[in-house]
């Protein structure tokens, strides 16, 4: 027999015997959890009862959101509880004292919002005297958005087209509308000695029509006034105050708050 080839021989038996003497690799559980772990936790739910909340006063999903999320915080996480959307309801699995917690909990978030009612008063004043007042007056819920308006929709030619040969009714029209008269939107968020008011008033109204490409189009005249003001109950707050271009007048434009429940 060759060296080389009774080297190699050597080599291979020699591996073969140390793989022999490798122990096999452990295999790694995951840990289990102790029996006092499981103990405790049994003993813990086994008085668990499930009872349904039914909420009175969240009007909207995003307000049942917030109540079910604050419980969850403030129960043990093992506490069980979903919410039932179509029945304003939240599902509770818990023991007695932690039901009676949840009780407390809902009877303080669940509350009823408050309404006002927003009178907002339009002045017109020619030469520092007044000319004309308006009234316009709207009831709002805290926290929700509340729109009002007042005017008449206009008619706007966008395009005409011809049908075709096959139809006799010529070119036609296409329209569309403009709302033109006055615009109020308010959203009323309750403060520490009153509200926190977001306001959009708007007046339009129609002047002379423009010739735009052999087209006769209505111009509208538009004001605006907009952003966040702070009111306190029964005081009168001056919004803005708008000049009439070309004349003496301006028009002061006020807001009121008063508690309708």
């Amino acid at each position: 027999m060759k060296p080389a080839t009774l080297i190699t021989i050597l080599t291979l038996t020699l591996s073969l015997a140390a793989a022999a003497q490798t122990p096999d690799t452990p295999k790694v559980e995951a840990p289990k959890k102790s029996s006092s772990y499981t103990a405790e936790m049994e003993a813990k739910t086994a008085e668990f009862q499930v009872k349904t909340f039914y909420l009175t006063n969240a009007s909207q999903p995003s307000e049942a959101n917030e109540i079910l999320v604050a419980l969850r915080n403030l129960l043990p996480p093992y506490v069980k509880m979903f919410l039932v959307a179509e029945q304003n309801a939240i599902v509770v699995d818990a023991a007695p004292d932690q039901l009676a917690t949840v009780q407390k909990l809902i009877n303080e978030l669940d509350r009823p919002r408050k309404t006002y009612r927003l009178t907002y008063t339009l002045t017109d004043v020619d030469a520092g005297k007044r000319a004309g007042t308006q009234h316009f007056s709207m009831v709002v819920v805290t926290g929700q958005r509340t729109t009002l308006k007042q005017g008449s929709k206009v008619p706007v030619a966008t395009g005409s087209y011809s049908p075709g040969a096959a139809t006799t009714n010529g070119t036609e029209t296409q329209f569309t509308y403009l709302d033109v008269g006055m615009n109020f939107s308010a959203q009323l968020d309750e403060i520490e000695h009153g509200a926190r008011l977001y306001s959009k008033v708007e007046q339009s109204s129609l002047g002379e029509d423009k010739n735009i490409a052999n087209v006769q189009e209505p111009v509208v005249r538009q004001t605006v006034i907009e952003g966040t003001s702070f009111l306190t109950l029964n005081k009168p707050l001056i919004l803005g105050s708008v000049d009439i271009l070309g004349s003496t007048r301006h028009i002061d434009i006020e807001v009121v708050m008063e508690q309708v429940q």
